[in-house]
């Protein structure tokens, strides 16, 4: 499982014109699905985006949680983060999850979000055409990727 989060002051995401998610301070997570992927996976996703620590402490550090600060966490599929993009000029995605699975997992990535911060997730829809908007608080953007059975992200 893939994680690129931003911390932002600001995001939405808006499906035909509507929006569907929107959050103030926090992070917005853009999550993709390999096969392979399970449950515990999604768990120690939300873990890690919860306790990762990129909000600054009184002396400018980047020492804080998401769970520290209180904030909000607007989280959206995007399976174009698990292409294979090695050779050609067009991505393959024979390395991301099959849509079913993607979804699933999506849904249990938010389920465990909302069961550890209550009242202040919100989510794009998944498979929808979606636009997101941001202010990228920094801009500080991370890449983190889970594989089921390991405990860390690797590279």
């Amino acid at each position: 499982m893939i994680l690129l989060i931003q911390r932002v002051s600001e995001a939405c995401v808006r499906v035909d014109g509507e929006v569907v998610g929107n959050i103030g301070h926090g992070l917005l997570g853009f999550v993709a699905v390999e096969p392979g992927d399970d449950d515990a996976t999604a768990r120690r996703l939300v873990a890690r985006a919860i306790a990762y620590r990129v909000f600054d402490d009184e002396a400018g550090r980047m020492n804080r949680s998401l769970a520290d600060t209180g904030g909000e966490l607007l989280l959206v599929s995007q399976f174009t983060l698990a292409a294979d993009t090695r050779k050609g000029l067009r991505p393959s995605f024979t390395t991301a999850a099959p849509p079913e699975l993607g979804r699933q997992l999506f849904e249990r990535v938010v389920e465990h979000a909302r069961e550890r911060l209550p009242g202040k997730v919100a989510t794009g829809r998944f498979g929808a055409d979606m636009k997101v908007a941001l202010v990228n608080d920094g801009p500080v953007t991370f890449w983190l990727r889970f594989s089921a059975g390991t405990p860390n992200e690797s590279p």
